[in-house]
C-alpha cells in the first residue's frame, strides 16, 4: 500500500501588517548597535578570551552600514546570547545579551506583534540594565538616558508601526515597556510611507536570529529559576 504523506507541519508564512524597508530595519539595527556597543566592555572585562558578543556587534555593524543580512547575524546572534548565558555576572550577562539582540534585529518582521518590539528595544533594554548594575560606568548620568539620546526619527517612525508592549514582569521586560512608553510619548506616529524598495529575505514567516535560542528566556538573570512558559 502507497505511503501518503501527511500534512505538513510548517505554518505557512503572516501576511505582513505593514511596510518595512530595509533601510528601515537598518535605522533599528545601528540604534541597537550604539547602544550595545557601550556595555561591551563590561563582558571582556570579565572574559577578554571570549570574542562571542563583539562578532555579534560586528554582524550587526556590517548590516547597519549597508551589507545585506546573511548567515552571520543568524549564527552571531545565539552564540553572543549563550555567552551570557554563561557568566556568573549580572552586568557582564546583560552586555552580551545586549550584543546578541543588535545582530538579531536584523530579522524585525513586518508583523503586528508586540513581541516583535523586542527585536527594537531589547538591546538597549539590556544596556540600561548594564549602567543600572555598574552606574560607575555613567558617573551622574540617568541610564536610560543613555540609551534615549541614541534613538532617531527612523527608529521612533518604525516603533510607532508596532503595538505597545505591556509592562512586564522581569527588570528587561519592564525596561522595554519604559522605553516603549518614552519614545512614542517624545514622538508623534508618522504617515505610514510608501517604501522605495521592499525588505530583503526573509518573509514574515520565517523564524528570526533570535529564534534559534528561544529555548531559554534572553532576559532571565544569571541565577534566577527558569520561568515556566504559558
Amino acid at each position: 500500500m502507497d505511503h501518503q504523506p501527511g500534512p505538513s507541519r510548517r505554518k505557512p508564512p503572516r501576511t505582513p501588517d505593514h511596510l518595512l524597508t530595509t533601510d528601515e530595519i537598518r535605522a533599528v539595527t545601528a540604534f541597537a548597535l550604539a547602544c550595545a556597543e557601550q556595555v561591551l566592555p563590561v563582558f571582556e572585562t570579565a572574559h577578554p578570551h571570549d570574542d562571542r558578543p563583539r562578532a555579534a556587534l560586528l554582524s550587526a555593524a556590517a548590516f547597519a552600514a549597508g551589507q545585506p543580512r546573511s548567515r552571520a547575524q543568524r549564527v552571531t546572534a545565539p552564540a553572543a546570547h549563550r555567552a551570557g548565558r554563561e557568566c556568573s555576572s549580572p552586568a557582564a550577562f546583560h552586555a552580551a545579551t545586549a550584543a546578541g539582540d543588535a545582530a538579531a534585529s536584523a530579522y524585525l518582521h513586518p508583523l503586528a506583534d508586540a513581541a516583535q518590539v523586542n527585536h527594537i528595544l531589547r538591546a538597549a533594554a539590556h544596556t540600561v540594565r548594564v549602567f543600572e548594575l555598574c552606574p560607575e560606568l555613567r558617573p551622574g548620568q540617568d541610564p536610560m538616558g543613555c540609551v534615549l539620546h541614541r534613538a532617531t526619527p527612523s527608529l521612533t517612525a518604525v516603533l510607532h508601526r508596532y503595538p505597545r508592549v505591556p509592562a512586564g514582569r522581569t527588570p528587561v521586560a519592564r525596561l522595554v515597556h519604559t522605553l516603549d512608553r518614552q519614545l512614542r510619548s517624545t514622538s508623534t506616529a508618522p504617515a505610514r510611507p510608501v517604501p522605495d524598495r521592499p525588505s530583503e529575505e526573509p518573509s514574515a514567516g520565517e523564524p528570526s536570529a533570535a529564534a534559534s535560542c528561544a529555548g531559554e528566556p534572553a532576559d532571565r538573570e544569571p541565577g534566577e529559576a527558569p520561568r515556566r512558559r504559558p
